[in-house]
């Protein structure tokens, strides 16, 4: 491995975000599975979740391709709603869907400087019921269009480079928020993957 990119990977684990997380409930197309990784890999998210109560657990999400953000990301995955968040509580203050209702709040009134999980759903049906009961609030993407809605590779990065850009005001990308013996770990694990 070049220093370059030794260096890189250096760069890169001091940028990442442990108070930011992205929650993905029953979709159902890898690619847009891939599509949403590759975008928390770019704002520096590290940990997302991956929530299949109905569909089969995925056991695929472009590993082999060069372009692939999954051997840069960790997932968790689970096929119990509540054990899902069970373990988003443990590290995330507020957990959002996103979901169409009277008392959902506009993308641009969460507070992404404290610690948020964003829920996305499944790509004909949104998100169940189960996680909307289980979830702190609802969010909306504001469109003005006919058509309110977005596909979720879509949404996904709306919503996380809002909160970028908040992150990004407040600071949080000077601080590391990751404990070492994190970072020495993903560390490791990058270098032998790459």
């Amino acid at each position: 491995m070049t220093p370059e990119r030794y260096n890189r990977m250096l760069s890169v684990i001091k940028n990442r975000q442990t108070n930011l997380t992205v929650v993905m409930e029953n979709v159902n197309d890898p690619h847009n599975i891939s599509a949403v990784m590759r975008t928390c890999d770019a704002v520096g998210i590290q940990d997302i979740y991956i929530l299949n109560t109905k569909i089969a657990k995925h056991d695929y999400f472009g590993v082999k391709s060069s372009s692939s953000a999954a051997k840069w990301l960790t997932v968790h995955q689970f096929t119990n709603a509540q054990e899902c968040f069970t373990a988003l509580r443990k590290n995330y203050n507020k957990i959002y869907t996103t979901h169409l209702s009277s008392d959902a709040v506009s993308l641009y009134e969460i507070d992404f400087t404290d610690s948020v999980a964003l829920v996305f759903g499944n790509e004909h049906d949104g998100v169940s019921e189960e996680t909307i009961a289980l979830a702190d609030g609802n969010f909306i993407i504001p469109q003005l269009g006919f058509i309110k809605s977005l596909n979720i590779s879509v949404a996904c990065a709306v919503s996380i480079y809002e909160a970028h850009r908040q992150k990004m005001a407040a600071g949080h990308y000077k601080e590391q928020t990751m404990s070492m013996e994190r970072q020495e770990c993903l560390l490791a694990n990058w270098c032998a993957e790459d």
